[in-house]
């Protein structure tokens, strides 16, 4: 009991009280957040709905009617599932104007918990994939980048180029390029297939092997370029049209030169 008075007495006590005292406040709200950010109540989550349903019936339903059951110039959302919602305005693709054209990534119009309430509503309407978590996104203990580029090359490149750059497609589509884009958007288009781009069922690509891929698209970002220039990673058409343009010019520079010798 003497010893605890003396503590208590002690210039350092009120201090390393304070201390303890902000630590544990500060663990039980990282706590508590953590868990308000993966698990909502039945309340919290009916609030969400409603608060999609709002956003959808300001900004979607002009298009994709009341009911989400589409009309001439959009596709019905009914089953699409919370992923391709989250895919689809999380990376600014919609809203849009102009749905004849290929639809391009830009600023999201809606920020997250606006998109999260969208995928909420259109998710509660009909089963459809769900957006994945972080346990599921976890390439860098789960994914094999060997296995992952071999996947790329047989499923992917032929759209997205060898490197993931991007390419052209026909009728004026595109395929975008892979680098810098999030694992969770890589993982949402391939279970739900946006726009030209096929579904990757999980029979088809396993989970596992879809992390697989998002890890070789995370090094293949981060590939050095032992070659020299890059030139955009385009494949050939660009390397010879560098070599073709400079080794022409070259070849035009002496032989004016030469001409002018010459006199």
């Amino acid at each position: 009991m003497r010893k605890l008075s003396k503590l208590r007495r002690s210039a350092f006590a009120s201090p390393l009280l304070l201390v303890v005292a902000l630590f544990a406040i500060g663990t039980t709200f990282s706590v508590a957040s953590a868990t308000d950010k993966t698990e909502l109540s039945v309340d919290q989550r009916s609030a969400q709905i409603a608060e999609g349903k709002q956003i959808f019936l300001k900004g979607c339903s002009s298009c994709h009617g009341l009911n989400l059951e589409g009309s001439a110039i959009a596709p019905s959302l009914i089953g699409v599932g919370a992923a391709s919602v989250d895919f689809q305005v999380g990376t600014g693709r919609m809203p849009v104007a102009d749905l004849s054209q290929q639809i391009a990534r830009k600023k999201p119009v809606y920020n997250e918990e606006q998109t999260a309430a969208l995928a909420a509503y259109v998710a509660s309407t009909a089963p459809g994939p769900a957006i994945p978590n972080d346990s599921m996104l976890n390439y860098e203990r789960d994914g094999n980048t060997a296995e992952g580029g071999t996947l790329f090359r047989t499923n992917c490149a032929m759209c997205h180029n060898f490197a993931g750059q991007g390419g052209a497609l026909t009728q004026g589509k595109y395929a975008p390029t892979l680098m810098g884009v999030e694992p969770k958007y890589i993982y949402e288009a391939m279970i739900t297939g946006p726009q030209a781009m096929p579904v990757f069922a999980n029979k088809t690509v396993t989970p596992a092997e879809k992390l697989s891929i998002i890890k070789w698209i995370k090094a293949a970002e981060n590939e050095p370029q032992l070659g020299g220039a890059a030139l955009g990673r385009v494949g050939p058409v660009t390397e010879g049209l560098l070599v073709w343009t400079l080794g022409l010019g070259l070849l035009i520079g002496v032989a004016v030169w030469l001409a002018t010798k010459a006199r």
